[in-house]
């Protein structure tokens, strides 16, 4: 088995996965599809052929969003970590799931007839504040009660059995 290009997996680590390419034509994906699929206003997607895509723990769950198409997640924690068409060659990792999303940067948008009003605004606000900056005991009790996996691979999941 080669070493792959980039790894990553879901929230609690149930499921991790392998790309074994470089992904191509990443994507701001500004549709009401992916902005219901994620949770957010856009989804970044990052393509790979199937053939460089493994599952490296766990299995997959899916939820069809059209007939065409299938949304994959992790059934434990419920992380959405692809989209599919199940006849086509690729499929979409989202790349907030990656352990390096730096490494996948976006080159285009698309699905620009569902983008929200303000996203053109985003550049503009203050963001140089880190998390919880007003609330130093919450970051520390977040910090000391942290269940996501880590960004990287481990060997045992659940961490904690």
């Amino acid at each position: 088995m080669s070493t792959p290009v980039l790894t990553g997996g879901c929230q609690c680590g149930a499921v991790r996965y392998a790309l074994d390419q470089q992904p191509q034509n990443v994507h701001v994906c500004h549709c009401r599809m992916c902005q219901k699929a994620v949770g957010g206003p856009f989804a970044i997607i990052c393509p790979v052929m199937k053939t460089a895509f493994r599952v490296t723990r766990g299995k997959l769950s899916y939820f069809s969003s059209s007939d065409v198409g299938r949304r994959g997640f992790c059934s434990a924690c419920g992380t959405p970590l692809l989209f599919e068409y199940p006849d086509a060659d690729d499929i979409g990792v989202l790349v907030g799931t990656l352990d390096e999303p730096d490494r996948a940067p976006p080159v285009i948008q698309y699905g620009n007839e569902s983008r929200v009003s303000w996203y053109s605004g985003l550049t503009q606000l203050p963001g140089d504040r880190p998390t919880y900056a007003d609330n130093p005991e919450m970051r520390r009790r977040i910090g000391s009660t942290n269940h996501q996996h880590p960004d990287h691979d481990t060997a045992v999941w659940p961490p904690h059995s």
